[in-house]
């Protein structure tokens, strides 16, 4: 998984391009925190379109969404693309850095946390 401070710039703004397509699809207010299968997205020439994974969180969740992005004159087409079998499951559990800081949240919040860990997810 390549982190959201650590995508390149051939990939930020398709990235980008995806996220703001997945929240108003959706009527959602994911945020984007990195990418997967991203590597022959590196390799794609310009104005060919590109398939890799978003891994988005909103606070509650973290999800991945598959997706293609074709760069349309000045703007991008999105496209979700059918999961199939992963790597990387569709709901997941939250990246290190994201899930600590959420803990920290949390613990402003509330005297105490039960965290449940069931079948490889928190």
């Amino acid at each position: 998984m390549q982190l959201k401070e650590d995508i390149s710039d051939s990939l930020r703004k398709p990235a980008e391009a995806a996220l703001r397509w997945i929240n108003n699809t959706q009527n959602k207010q994911f945020e984007l925190t990195g990418l997967v299968d991203y590597e022959q997205a590196l390799e794609a020439q310009s104005g060919q379109a590109v398939e890799f994974g978003l891994v988005l969180c909103d606070g509650e969740i973290c999800t991945r969404e598959q997706v293609r992005i074709e760069q349309i004159d000045a703007g991008y087409q999105v496209s979700r693309l059918e999961k199939g079998q992963l790597d990387v499951p569709a709901l997941l559990d939250p990246p290190k850095g994201l899930r600590e800081a959420w803990l920290d949240e949390q613990l402003e919040k509330y005297d105490f946390l039960l965290l449940l860990f069931y079948r490889g997810r928190w």
